[in-house]
Formats: C-alpha cells, structure tokens, sequence
C-alpha cells in the first residue's frame, strides 16, 4: 500500500493535537517551580510542537509551489515574511534555544528553557496556530 505525503492540513491538524497536550503539560505548572522530571516533560512536548509547527510551514509553502527549505531558520524567516508567525525574533530565540538544549553541550539549560516555554514559546505556538486557522481558512 502506497502511502501519501502529509498534507498541509494533516500537518497543522497533528500539530494542533500536540499543542493541546503542551497546553495540558504547562497548566499545572504555570506557578510552581519545576522539577527535572517535569522541565524534561515540557521540553520534551514543546520539542514536538515545534517540530510540528515546522514541518506545518514547511507544507504550507510546499501547497505554494516553492521549493524546500534547507532549515529551521530559513522556514522561520520566510513564515515571518509570510504572515504565518507575527514575531520572527522569538522563533528564532526558539531555535537558538533548542541548540543551547542540544544534550551535546555540557551546559545545564533546562530549568531556563522550561521557563521560557512556559512564560514565552508556548504564546508565539498560540499566535501560529490563529494565523494558520486564518490562512487555511481563506485558501
């Protein structure tokens, strides 16, 4: 059985259903301070949706015609462009982030990372998913 390429839709739905579960991982621990296991739990779903939201824009501009991104930082810049994402600084602090957060480096990143998932990634996931729901919408 031959099986089809992802669709753009199919694409934002499953990243929709993982930004839920992220929504569902922050709530109880907007104002607690976090230990390893759970800073582990939110990066680990964030890392996720990210990576959704990516392949969603990747997938979008695919249904354009254009061609293939050669990374996360070109996606990111041209989604700016796009009007896909409104603040092109915060997601490319995400990608910085999640370099810093690479197990490679010997720096203890994850309680800051978790933070800011939490105070700051989990907003621009939210405001990418209203102008995707535009987008599509409007298409």
């Amino acid at each position: 059985m031959k099986i089809l390429p992802p669709t753009c839709e199919k694409c934002f739905d499953d990243f929709q259903q993982a930004l839920d579960e992220l929504r569902e991982v922050i709530r109880p621990l907007r104002n607690t301070p976090l230990d390893p296991k759970a800073q582990h739990k939110v990066i680990r779903t964030f890392e996720l949706t990210h990576e959704l939201a990516l392949k969603t824009m990747a997938e979008f501009f695919k249904k354009q015609g254009r061609p293939p991104f050669s990374g996360s930082r070109d996606a990111t810049v041209e989604a700016f462009n796009e009007d896909l994402i409104d603040n092109g600084k915060g997601w490319l602090d995400i990608i910085i982030e999640r370099i810093k957060f690479n197990p490679l480096y010997p720096e203890d990143y994850e309680a800051e990372f978790s933070q800011n998932i939490i105070k700051k990634h989990i907003l621009l996931l939210e405001n990418f998913e209203r102008k995707m729901i535009e987008k599509l919408n409007n298409s």
